[in-house]
């Protein structure tokens, strides 16, 4: 019987722990929160968007233009240690979003945004705009959030 509850203690220890959002289902912003380093995290981002095909077409440097702007806009207040945020498109999606409504293509390009707080280089977090479009567009948020998700997941697991 020990050998018994101390196999299935190591099998519960040993599943694989799935990245949760820290905030609710239904924010218009999904924010996922993980302790690796920023770099690793930025990396695995990289790998995860263009292994699913797709290509980053900028990369928005969000700490870096706010310090340099931070003496003439009196915006002084340290927000970030790091902030940047990929922007990036695939093109199925898009064809699906403007087939709903040509209008979705304001959606474009999709932005996984990650950062550190300022004071907090032990926890980076990864932030993308939940799919709100319209016309008969359910599914196609539906898959594109799941995409998002996804590319999420496999960055910080």
């Amino acid at each position: 019987m020990p050998k018994l509850i101390l196999s299935l203690l190591l099998f519960i220890l040993c599943l694989p722990v799935w990245a949760q959002p820290v905030t609710p289902d239904d924010s218009p912003i999904r924010v996922y929160q993980s302790d690796m380093e920023y770099d690793e995290v930025k990396s695995n981002l990289e790998m995860a968007i263009t292994g699913q095909g797709m290509r980053i077409t900028n990369t928005l440097h969000i700490s870096e233009m706010l310090e340099r702007t931070a003496a003439d806009t009196g915006l002084e207040k340290k927000l970030y240690e790091n902030a940047e945020s990929l922007e990036f498109c695939s093109i199925l999606m898009s064809y699906k979003m403007s087939a709903a409504n040509p209008a979705n293509m304001a959606t474009c390009p999709l932005t996984i945004s990650i950062y550190q707080k300022a004071g907090d280089t032990k926890n980076t977090y990864v932030a993308f705009r939940r799919p709100a479009m319209l016309g008969d567009a359910s599914d196609v948020e539906q898959a594109l959030l799941e995409m998002l998700d996804e590319i999420v997941e496999e960055a910080i697991e």
